[in-house]
């Protein structure tokens, strides 16, 4: 990761005192020779007077360029912090679904256990499906809805990660670091592979939730 550069307020050049254009000198009662003379005098002070206003616009125009750099290197750091944010959303959407599917896969298997129990103790006459349908219903609703956002976190995360590296070689950013790993993601394979053993037992009385 590149060090950043701290960005310095630029110096506004001092105000240019505002001096008189040098007045026409009257040569009509002199000579040739001593009014060429003035006449020159009075082209040097004109050209002083000019050197003067230029010397100032260059000033100013350098000014500019250095607010301008300055711009630049704030625009650059706000790009750098909007390629964090949309990682933090993505990871915040993904977390959103994390928590809709353990709902949805913990309530349909809640549902199939307390049946099963209630069938198995002889408490209540269970002849029905239903309860265990609706609880593998549920659970496999969570699936899929897990499956779309572990689906949606990996493409949106590799699209972010091109357009990032994207805008790094024009030098449009500076942090090249690479994102950390997801702990969002990794809950939501965890959970997924907890779901898909919620679905084998319940369906076929298989793997280690029996």
């Amino acid at each position: 990761m590149k060090a950043r550069t701290s960005v310095t307020t630029p110096t506004r050049p001092a105000r240019l005192q505002e001096t008189p254009v040098p007045p026409i000198p009257d040569v009509s009662k002199l000579e040739g020779d001593i009014a060429s003379t003035e006449y020159s005098r009075y082209r040097t002070g004109l050209s002083n007077h000019r050197t003067s206003l230029s010397e100032h616009r260059t000033s100013l125009s350098e000014y500019r360029t250095d607010l301008s750099s300055d711009r630049t290197e704030m625009s650059t750091q706000r790009t750098d912090m909007s390629f964090q944010r949309t990682h933090l959303s993505i990871e915040r959407t993904t977390m959103s679904v994390i928590r809709t599917a353990l709902s949805l896969i913990g309530f349909g298997f809640t549902i199939f256990q307390f049946f099963n129990h209630l069938k198995e103790s002889q408490l209540m006459i269970v002849s029905s499906h239903a309860p265990r349908n609706f609880g593998l219903a549920l659970v496999a609703t969570g699936l899929v809805l897990l499956t779309m956002g572990i689906v949606y976190h990996a493409r949106a995360m590799l699209e972010l990660r091109r357009k990032r590296s994207d805008m790094g070689e024009p030098a449009l950013i500076h942090d090249q670091s690479v994102f950390p790993v997801s702990m969002a993601l990794v809950a939501a394979l965890l959970l997924w592979a907890l779901g898909v053993l919620a679905i084998a037992h319940m369906a076929f009385g298989l793997g280690p939730l029996g």
